[in-house]
C-alpha cells in the first residue's frame, strides 16, 4: 500500500513538473501595466501576469527612475501562458487589439517613452511571428504602427504595490482606467475589433 501511494505521489510530481515545463512567457509593454495585467489576466491559458521594467539598461530600477526618464525600461507585463491553451499569435493579436500602437509617445493620458508600447520578442521565431502579427494589424487598421519589436532582455519585478493593482484597488484602477481614456480610445481606433480575444476586459 506504501509502495503504491509513493508511487501515486511520484507520478503527480512528474505530471506537474511536465506542466510547469510546457508553460511560455510572453513580454508585452501596453502602458500603464495595471491595465496590461488586467486584460491579459483575462485570456483563457493566460496563467499569471507579472508588471515590471524591461527595454533598458539600467539594472533594478524603481518605480519613480523609469517614470521620470533616462532609464530606457518601458513599463512592461511578463505573461506566462499555457500554449496548449492560447498560442502566441493570439496572445500578439489581443495585444495589438488593446493599446493604440500608432501613438509612439506613450498610451492614452500617459505621456514619455517608458508608457510606449512594445513587443519583446525572445528569440527570432517570435520576432517573426510579432513582425507578421504586426504586418496584419497594421492592414486592419489602415494606418502605420510604430510600435516596435524589440529583443527581450532582463525583466525586473515591479514593486508589490503594483502587482495586480487592479484586483487590490478596483475603484481606484477603475476610475484610473476610466479618466485616463483608454478604453474609449482602443474603441475608437479599433472599432467592432476592439480587445478581440481579451473576454470581459476592463
Amino acid at each position: 500500500m506504501k509502495r503504491i501511494i509513493l508511487t501515486v505521489i511520484a507520478l503527480s510530481l512528474i505530471a506537474h513538473a511536465a506542466s510547469a515545463q510546457q508553460l511560455e512567457k510572453a513580454v508585452f509593454a501596453g502602458g500603464c501595466f495595471w491595465c496590461v495585467e488586467s486584460d491579459f489576466d483575462k485570456v483563457p491559458g493566460v496563467v499569471s501576469t507579472v508588471s515590471g521594467y524591461t527595454g533598458g539598461k539600467t539594472e533594478n530600477p524603481t518605480y519613480r527612475q523609469v517614470t521620470a526618464g533616462g532609464t530606457g525600461h518601458y513599463e512592461a507585463v511578463e505573461i506566462t501562458y499555457d500554449p496548449a491553451k492560447v498560442s502566441y499569435e493570439m496572445l500578439l493579436a489581443a495585444f495589438w487589439r488593446s493599446v493604440d500602437p500608432t501613438d509612439g509617445g506613450g498610451q492614452f493620458c500617459d505621456r514619455g517613452q517608458s508608457y510606449a508600447t512594445a513587443v519583446f520578442a525572445a528569440n527570432e521565431k517570435e520576432r517573426t511571428l510579432a513582425e507578421a502579427s504586426k504586418k496584419t494589424a497594421q492592414k486592419l487598421l489602415d494606418k502605420p504602427i510604430v510600435t516596435p519589436i524589440l529583443a527581450a532582455g532582463p525583466f525586473y519585478e515591479a514593486e508589490g504595490y503594483h502587482q495586480d493593482y487592479y484586483k487590490n484597488n478596483p475603484f481606484r484602477y477603475r476610475y484610473y482606467r476610466f479618466s485616463c481614456g483608454r478604453d474609449r480610445t482602443v474603441k475608437d481606433l479599433w472599432g467592432e475589433h476592439a480587445y478581440e480575444g481579451i473576454p470581459g476586459h476592463g
